[in-house]
């Protein structure tokens, strides 16, 4: 363990540490664009709605079901060829693939079209957090992939806050409507796509890990099943996925709820507001929550679960309560506790994915934990909460149904917030058997 450490320590030196934070930078640039294609949905939801007849319901699987059907299908093939092929590639052209998607979804005219087209936004975003996460891991060590992954997380805040900005400032802008905003969201990925193919290299696989071996040699079905049995991958993947089941329902339905239940806003600025949202708090706390977790790590490794655990006992009640306020500062004050907050659970679990899996299996290790993750949340989250609001519509009427609705996102975050407290109490002997496991020792106690 003592001279694999050194070998770790020296590989770092020899790397350049402006190219490595380059790299990290370039990969959350494509992160944000993922997310710019994933969120802009649910910000023009309202103008679709009105221009094609869209119910809650409606919305709901195109934001949920729809995309995260063919995400979940595609993400562990293409999570097998990260793990063999070339990572940068893979990448690049996800990224080309889910932008040029995003542009055609302005030319959709129906509501078939456009489901389509969110399918092929969400078949290009399968190849794109797998092997950037274990690229990411191949040039960090361990003990800083808590903040690596934290920054890189960033592209989640960075990405709602620009799809808010460039709806906002678009639609403010006469003769355009929703579908120009897609289409100038979607080009420019393609461009970034070939900067990526053009000046990033391939990482040597493992090389933060064991440098002076080889990277241990395993079968894929052996290295599935060392993975799957470390129980708290299994807590932290259950941990971010009811997380995230509420925090997918509100980006697809805060616009929507926030037009109803105060008219008197207008649209454009609701939309410049939440860009800054997330742009501060939400930014703020996921590239802070990245850090808590590392400094709490280094003290315990539970501190990467507990870390979430804190911070979503207390977001998660703000949020509930901003659906009851009837202040729009007021609501506007507590949903920005709630995404502060809510930014701690990403890098800490993201690092976790990756440092308890095999080596030869990291690409995979993110595809499985996002397969789980976007089949309850991302599939779920929006799905639930615009069938429930249509469920209730007419007994309730339409603000106080998604009022409702929303507010029973309580439950999926409770059991998210027990899944961190419970691999809070595992994870520190996990930790230990996998990093010995990485290192080639055979530690089956």
């Amino acid at each position: 363990m003592g001279g694999s450490s050194v070998a770790v320590e020296e590989n770092l030196k020899r790397r350049s540490k402006g190219y490595r934070y380059y790299v990290l930078l370039l990969l959350t640039l494509v992160y944000a664009f993922n997310f710019i294609d994933r969120q802009i949905l649910g910000i023009l939801a309202p103008y679709i709605q009105a221009d094609l007849g869209l119910d809650d319901g409606q919305i709901g699987l195109l934001a949920g079901f729809f995309f995260a059907l063919f995400y979940t299908i595609v993400g562990i093939p293409i999570a097998l060829l990260a793990d063999r092929f070339n990572r940068v590639n893979i990448v690049a052209v996800s990224l080309a693939v889910w932008s040029g998607f995003t542009a055609v979804s302005g030319m959709a005219t129906n509501y078939l079209q456009l489901a389509l087209a969110r399918a092929g936004v969400g078949i290009g975003e399968a190849g794109g957090s797998p092997p950037s996460h274990s690229m990411i891991s191949d040039l960090f060590s361990k003990e800083e992939r808590g903040t690596a992954l934290g920054i890189y997380s960033l592209g989640i805040p960075l990405g709602i806050m620009a799809a808010y900005f460039a709806s906002a400032a678009l639609l403010g802008q006469p003769n355009l409507d929703w579908r120009t905003v897609f289409i100038a969201v979607g080009i420019p990925g393609v461009v970034l796509a070939v900067v990526l193919r053009l000046t990033v290299r391939e990482p040597k696989r493992g090389a933060m890990d064991v440098t002076d071996k080889a990277v241990p040699q395993a079968s894929l079905g052996k290295s599935i099943g060392q993975l799957l049995s470390v129980p708290s991958w299994w807590g932290m993947c259950f941990g971010i996925s009811f997380s995230s089941f509420g925090a997918y329902a509100l980006g697809a339905f805060v616009i929507i709820y926030l037009g109803r239940t105060f008219p008197e806003v207008p649209l454009p600025r609701v939309l410049v507001i939440f860009g800054i949202l997330n742009g501060i708090a939400y930014a703020g706390g996921t590239f802070i929550g990245g850090i808590v977790a590392d400094w709490w790590g280094r003290k315990t490794k539970a501190g990467y679960a507990w870390a979430p655990a804190v911070a979503l006992l207390i977001g998660a009640p703000a949020l509930i309560l901003a659906f009851w306020v009837q202040s729009f500062a007021m609501a506007m004050t507590l949903t920005a506790i709630y995404l502060f907050l809510s930014g701690f659970y990403l890098g800490p679990s993201f690092s976790i994915a990756q440092t308890l899996a095999p080596i030869r299996v990291r690409a995979m290790s993110t595809a499985l934990f996002f397969f789980i993750l976007n089949l309850v949340a991302l599939g779920g989250g929006p799905t639930y909460v615009g069938w429930v609001s249509t469920l209730l519509t007419e007994a309730h009427g339409a603000e106080q149904a998604l009022r409702l609705s929303m507010t029973s996102l309580a439950v999926p975050y409770a059991i998210g917030i027990i899944a961190f407290i419970w691999t809070g109490t595992r994870l520190p002997k996990d930790w230990e058997r996998t990093q010995a496991r990485n290192a080639g020792l055979d530690l089956t106690g």
